[in-house]
Order: C-alpha cells, then structure tokens, then sequence
C-alpha cells in the first residue's frame, strides 16, 4: 500500500513528505492517523517542519500545521520551505527565538500564537512572534522585534518597537492595512495582491519596502 505521507527527521526537525496525487481531505486524514502513531515520539518536542511532495497553499499549510499540532504535543516553530533562501530566513528565526529563551529574555506569552487573529484583537510581544494562522483586518500585532505571520497577514504589523530599524515583517500572504517598523508607517490599503509567495517588508533609507523573499533580498537586509 502506498505511503501518502512520510515523516523524516532534518537537520531542523521535522520532513514531512505529502503525496502529490492524493485529496486534500484524504491527505488530512492520513496526516491525523500518522501524527497519531507517532505522538510519543515527539511528545512535548519545539521543532521546524518542512513539507515535500506538493505544492500547497498558506491555507492548506495553517490547515495541515493545525493537523499536526491537535494531534500531537508537537510545538512548530516555524516552516521551513524548500527554497533555499527562504529556509536559510526561517533557520535564522529560529536560532534567535532559541537565543531569546537561552538568554532568558523570552517572555512566554504569545512568542508563537496558534490560530486566527480577528477584527479587534491585539496581540504583543516582548522580542520577536511567529503566528500560525492568519491576522484580519482590524487586528493587530505589536512585537519588539520581528512578525512572522505562517498565514495571511490583512491587519496592522507593528515590529521593532523601542528597538528600531532593522525588525521585520513576513507573510506567507502579505496584504496588510498598516505596517510600522520602528518609528517609520506605512498605510496600505488591505488589498496587496497575492504573489503567491511569502514576502518581507523592511526599512531602507527610510522607507518601508515589501519584495518576494528570496536570496537577494536576505543579503540586503540587516536583521536586529
């Protein structure tokens, strides 16, 4: 019988390989039964995930991480895609909330939010959050450090707060109202097109840029 989904360990946590033919809701199926089986070997584990096998879409990765995670006690800390450039990003978001928490300045409360930020809701953060889901419009987030949104991002990103130019903010699906990176604002109207790619906003002479996160755009911007 053929394996629709294979888990692999990486140098990052986990591989999970997802048959490119099988439905979606099949293919969710077998991801719960697997998770299943292999609860207690990952119980209580902070790991990356990366996905092969398929293209898939911010709302089919919330819906296979929200799989994942109400089927184990894994705890994800961020994916990691198979583009090269964009793994090397989400490696490196990784290591500084592992600093963070090594140099005790993690405050864990909200440092990774599971789930759908709606209209009204505010969510803050000491150093820098990941959030798996996505952020309406009319909700907002507000981190010392860097925004990480596994989803879309429709509401306000506040990043670097009292820290200052170099945060930033990215989304699998980047289309916010407002984004303000230190002390620099830039409203935008909600309605980004989608590139189908994850993309970061950042500061450069004193503007906010939103580019396709990839190699070039890494080496260009300093991280605080």
């Amino acid at each position: 019988m053929r394996q629709t989904v294979i888990i692999k360990g990486n140098n990052y946590g986990l591989s999970v390989f997802l048959d490119p033919e099988t439905p979606m809701e099949e293919l969710l199926s077998d991801i719960r039964k697997k998770f299943q089986e292999s609860a207690r070997f990952f119980r209580g584990a902070n790991m990356a995930v990366s996905f092969e096998g398929r293209t898939l879409t911010p709302e089919e990765i919330n819906t296979i991480i929200n799989t994942i995670c109400e089927n184990s006690e894994i705890e994800i800390s961020c994916v990691i895609d198979t583009d090269k450039a964009r793994e090397a990003f989400f490696k490196r978001v990784l290591e500084e909330k592992a600093k963070e928490e090594a140099d005790g300045n993690a405050s864990g409360d909200g440092q990774f939010y599971k789930g759908t930020l709606r209209s009204g809701q505010v969510l803050e953060a000491e150093g820098s959050i990941i959030i798996l889901g996505d952020v309406n419009p009319g909700a907002r987030i507000v981190a010392k450090g860097n925004i990480i949104v596994l989803g879309a991002l429709h509401g306000t990103a506040i990043a670097g707060l009292g820290r200052g130019k170099h945060a930033v903010v990215v989304a699998l699906e980047m289309a916010p109202i407002q984004i303000r990176i230190g002390e620099v604002t830039a409203r935008m109207s909600g309605k980004m097109k989608p590139s189908g790619n994850a993309q970061i906003a950042y500061l450069k002479l004193g503007m906010i840029h939103v580019r396709t996160l990839g190699q070039e755009v890494i080496d260009e911007v300093s991280f605080s």
